[in-house]
């Protein structure tokens, strides 16, 4: 691995989970990268979902007492916030233009080089996964792996085209409107979560994400999410790429059956697909749980993960194998917590 970044020259506040916020500046405008961790280790890169940034997408998963022996102890996360989605994001101007998602991708390879990094391993949630999936097939050389939540391969159906044309149209004459928040809440969640939102008391969970939502630019998510709406089909780059993947999505997603065609596509060899029962769009907030062991199987076959020298009270379970991920090993009664039951479809190792 190159040399890293010894220093930066900008401004840098501090972050959560001991990070440090970044403005990166690209070709495509600055970016608001967070950094965790080592320098030296590998890194983890993360792209969140349309509306998100990188803490309201994947707070639930980081903040797991099991994250700290599978994710922070192996890697330096690099957080990497969607034009104009950081917290306290100015709008960007109409005179920069709209971003294509092949900008978006060039743009994480533009982080990627700032910090000097060789090779990534992804993390990203839908239109997240998208971009992600297209910076590997973009640059083959530099993702050494793929972790992707409820992924989008294929250009927008139907419905999803009328929806996203819908919110595209009110976010630009009226901003989030109760329409948007709650077309990107059915986005994120499934019904439980949704139940529970409209019960007494509601859900913290939600009250946190729709604040957010209303305190953001609306201009700035219609961008992105015009990037996404305008996306192009990935199934024949898919079919040809030898990143290891692995898939998860929850199986009252909108984009399940997206998901399923996309992990049929890829070379049966390189991914696993996971399905969450009970669960939305969203694993990484409404079943954070349920991906620890599953990451944990994935990168421990390939080298990429360590466990921590002495055992970790709070680590899950690890049931490894070095052939395969079996479904009996990825039950709720296996990682010893009560979960949802999840549901793998591989059926060959991954070398």
């Amino acid at each position: 691995m190159e040399q890293r970044l010894d220093s930066v020259a900008l401004d840098m506040d501090i972050a959560p989970w001991g990070g440090q916020e970044y403005l990166v500046p690209t070709s495509f405008g600055p970016i608001s990268v967070t950094v965790c961790g080592d320098l030296d280790k590998c890194a983890l890169v993360t792209y969140p979902d349309v509306g998100l940034n990188y803490l309201s997408c994947f707070e639930g998963l980081f903040s797991t007492p099991e994250a700290s022996s599978v994710l922070f102890h192996n890697f330096c996360i690099y957080h990497i916030d969607p034009p104009g989605h950081e917290v306290g994001a100015p709008e960007i101007s109409p005179d920069q233009g709209f971003l294509s998602v092949d900008d978006l991708a060039d743009q994480v390879a533009e982080v990627v080089d700032y910090f000097g990094i060789n090779e990534v391993i992804g993390l990203g949630a839908t239109a997240g996964a998208y971009v992600l999936s297209l910076f590997a097939c973009k640059y083959p050389d530099r993702a050494l792996g793929l972790i992707l939540v409820s992924p989008v391969a294929q250009c927008a159906s139907w419905t999803e085209w009328l929806q996203n044309q819908a919110m595209i149209n009110l976010l630009y004459f009226c901003g989030m409107t109760h329409f948007v928040r709650e077309s990107l809440i059915k986005r994120y969640f499934g019904s439980e979560v949704r139940d529970a939102a409209a019960s007494v008391g509601g859900a913290d969970m939600l009250k946190t994400l729709c604040q957010y939502m209303d305190n953001g630019r609306s201009e700035n998510v219609m961008r992105y999410l015009q990037a996404i709406h305008r996306r192009r089909d990935l199934t024949e780059d898919l079919k040809v790429l030898r990143c290891r993947t692995l898939i998860l999505v929850g199986e009252e997603s909108p984009f399940h059956h997206e998901t399923l065609h996309m992990s049929n596509a890829m070379n049966r060899r390189y991914n696993a697909l996971i399905e969450v029962e009970g669960c939305g769009s969203l694993v990484t907030e409404e079943r954070p749980q349920s991906m620890l062991v599953p990451i944990e199987l994935f990168l421990t076959g390939y080298a990429f993960y360590q466990r921590p020298s002495r055992s970790v009270s709070s680590s899950p379970s690890s049931p490894l194998s070095s052939l395969c991920v079996a479904a009996e090993l990825l039950s709720p009664e296996s990682l010893g917590v009560k979960l949802k039951p999840i549901k793998t479809r591989v059926c060959a190792p991954m070398q």
